[in-house]
């Protein structure tokens, strides 16, 4: 049977001193005038007193409860979010506001994109001082709240607005730029109908750029990334990430479709980047086609390609290693070629942040 449990730290008129620690039962409270109705109330003399509940099961198990002020609440969310210094502002519509306290970093609860999912979001690096490819990123981010049937909260210009001006309150200047856009809080109903506004989120991260020069596996259990692979057998994309792979003893560079997968801004603008290795004659030819699994394993060199791993090596799959299980040549000069280009690329991929 389950009970309910009250203490203050006072004595409270109609109760007796020892009912001041924690073993008040219903039948205790039930001396006490109450109003009557549909279950048990406190006196109001009660009500107006910051309460502790103690749950109790037949086994005298008990667990206590605070009931917390507003700045109580604070101050445990600071102790909570204390040393998350890689966490550095957010912008929140909700408020329309910025903050570099990472306890204020919250979403309401009852938000559509917290419950049902219903929401879209996108990262743009920092590069020293730059966002990379944020024009890119706001355009498919915009698609997607499209798709999505999410009206949006600003017009384009206004967003990139705020993204900009939260990277440089934060005053980072290697890291990330992750943001939402979401139907917003109204309920936790189905219907995104009754929410109050569709809302934007935007968090500056402080990321370590290292690059991994072992590669990572891939594989289903147990390893870095999973690959997803189409009901026709051919492979798609990693989990957030395109997928590439060189063949033909190490001269074409070959990417699967886009067609049905994440249209990577980092995955295309590693196509564009790629014709200098062809001119330098380190490829042969590049493609975008159709790649099976078995061939996909069979590589020369397979790699994962996007904003939060940039190009990063596959080294072996499932039981398999990938070429001679070692980061190949085409691998690192792409990625050479990405982290120059986004320290000194041309105006249409970097955004200066003024700080």
């Amino acid at each position: 049977m389950i009970s309910l449990f009250a203490c203050f730290p006072e004595s409270i008129a109609s109760f007796s001193p020892e009912f001041t620690v924690n073993t008040w039962n219903l039948r205790s409270l039930s001396q006490v005038p109450c109003s009557l109705g549909h279950g048990f109330r406190f006196p109001r003399q009660l009500r107006r007193l910051r309460t502790i509940l103690t749950c109790s099961d037949s086994s005298s198990q008990s667990w206590n409860v605070p009931v917390l002020s507003s700045s109580e609440v604070i101050d445990r969310l600071k102790q909570a979010r204390k040393g998350q210094q890689q966490f550095l502002a957010m912008y929140s519509s909700v408020v329309d506001g910025i903050t570099t306290d990472p306890a204020a970093m919250v979403l309401p609860l009852d938000d559509h994109m917290v419950h049902r999912g219903h929401g879209v979001f996108d990262t743009a690096m920092i590069i020293n001082g730059y966002l990379y490819e944020l024009d890119q990123h706001l355009d498919r981010i915009l698609r997607s709240a499209s798709m999505a049937k999410i009206p949006l909260p600003f017009d384009r210009e206004t967003i990139k607005r705020i993204l900009i001006q939260t990277v440089s309150v934060s005053g980072c200047r290697d890291g990330s730029l992750r943001y939402w856009l979401s139907a917003g809080p109204g309920d936790f109903l189905l219907s995104p109908s009754q929410c109050l506004k569709p809302t934007l989120y935007a968090i500056v991260i402080k990321t370590n750029l290292a690059i991994n020069p072992t590669g990572v596996k891939a594989e289903a259990n147990g390893a870095y990334a999973g690959i997803w692979v189409s009901e026709d057998g051919f492979i798609a994309e990693g989990p957030n990430m395109n997928v590439a792979f060189v063949v033909n003893g190490g001269k074409e560079l070959v990417m699967p479709r886009f067609d049905n997968v994440l249209s990577g801004c980092t995955a295309k603008r590693t196509l564009t980047l790629v014709e200098q290795l062809l001119s330098k004659g380190m490829l042969k030819s590049v493609k975008v086609m159709d790649v099976t699994v078995e061939d996909g394993k069979k590589a020369d060199e397979m790699m994962l390609i996007g904003s939060g791993v940039l190009i990063r090596p596959v080294i072996q799959w499932d039981e398999e290693f990938i070429g001679d299980g070692k980061e190949g040549p085409i691998a690192k000069a792409l990625l050479d070629l990405l982290l120059e280009d986004m320290r000194s690329g041309p105006p249409s991929v970097r955004v200066l942040i003024p700080y």
